[in-house]
Formats: C-alpha cells, sequence, structure tokens
C-alpha cells in the first residue's frame, strides 16, 4: 500500500490518541531516517491554536502589527508564519507540496485523510478506542499493550528498526 502526494514525495501518517506516543515515534522515525541518509520532512497538524513566535520578537510584533505573512530567515533556518485569520486553513496537498523533493514525509495527524498511517497506542492514553477498527489506511499498530494484538502487524512503540523496515517495505523505498 505504497503512498506519494502529487508531488511524488512518499507519504506515511502516525496517528493515535491524545497521549499515545505519536510525537515520540515520529521524532524517533526522523532520527532514524535521518540517520540512514533520508531527506525527512515532517507534518504536524494541530487542533488548536499554536504560536512560534512569542511576545517581545520582532515576527510577533510585525503579525499584531497587522501583517498576514512573515518570513524570518538566517543563516541556520528560516520559517514562514501565515496568519490565516477568517481564510481557511490551507488543504494538505498544499502544505505538502512545500516538501518536493525530500525523500520521505512523516505525517502526524490528519486521521481523516487517505494514506497509510500506523496506529500509535498506550496504556497511558484514555481514550481506548481502535482507530484501526475504522480507518483501512491504518496498516500496523505501535502498542505497549499485548492485547492490541489483532490482524495488524503489531510493534513494540521502542522497536524503531523494525518500524521503519516496515515503513520502507509499505512505501517501496530504497
Amino acid at each position: 500500500m505504497g503512498s506519494s502526494s502529487n508531488n511524488g514525495v512518499p507519504v506515511f501518517g502516525i496517528t493515535g490518541w491524545k497521549n499515545s506516543g505519536k510525537t515520540l515515534l515520529t521524532t524517533r522515525l526522523i532520527s532514524h531516517f535521518s540517520a540512514e541518509g533520508l531527506r525527512v520532512g515532517a507534518i504536524k497538524h494541530a487542533h488548536h491554536s499554536f504560536e512560534i513566535d512569542h511576545e517581545g520578537r520582532d515576527s510577533y510584533k510585525m503579525r499584531q502589527a497587522g501583517a498576514r505573512q512573515i518570513a524570518v530567515v538566517s543563516h541556520y533556518r528560516w520559517a514562514m508564519i501565515t496568519e490565516l485569520h477568517d481564510d481557511p486553513e490551507p488543504d494538505f496537498e498544499t502544505i505538502l507540496a512545500q516538501f518536493a523533493g525530500f525523500d520521505l514525509v512523516l505525517v502526524e495527524g490528519y486521521k481523516e485523510l487517505a494514506f497509510p498511517k500506523i496506529e500509535t497506542r498506550s496504556s497511558f492514553q484514555k481514550t481506548r478506542q481502535s482507530l484501526a477498527k475504522e480507518r483501512s489506511d491504518i496498516v500496523a499498530i505501535a502498542s505497549d499493550c499485548e492485547d492490541d494484538r489483532g490482524e495488524l502487524p503489531l510493534f513494540a512503540p521502542d522497536d524503531i528498526e523494525a518500524i521503519a523496515k516496515f515503513i520502507r517495505q509499505q512505501l517501496a523505498l530504497t
């Protein structure tokens, strides 16, 4: 079940309920694939407002003054801040287009979109509802609970080597 975006970049998702270990798994996979020499991108979908600049920073002052878009650029990194106001959230393909030329994009969130995903589960999460029962694009489970074994491949959340190998197979990455 390989999945590539319209720009040809392989996409794989990490999904799950709150406190299920999504971010920990995502960051470990980014480290693993990056160490293998892949150019890895990441998309995190938030369901709430967030700040990447803070009060007192120049970019914050520019945004508060009414700028709809601010680029912060240095020798080490750059960021683009776009204030949506009442405009709709950009669609996934628009965001993904920013990753043209990458070897892999890992996506945390976007449960409702169809691309291959691994569902994270943890004994620490409150919601025990299985997403895999509702979503045919969930192709594996990463869980610390042995009772989560089902028809899908089950991985220990810290078995990054095995999960990465599985993702490579799913996306036919060489």
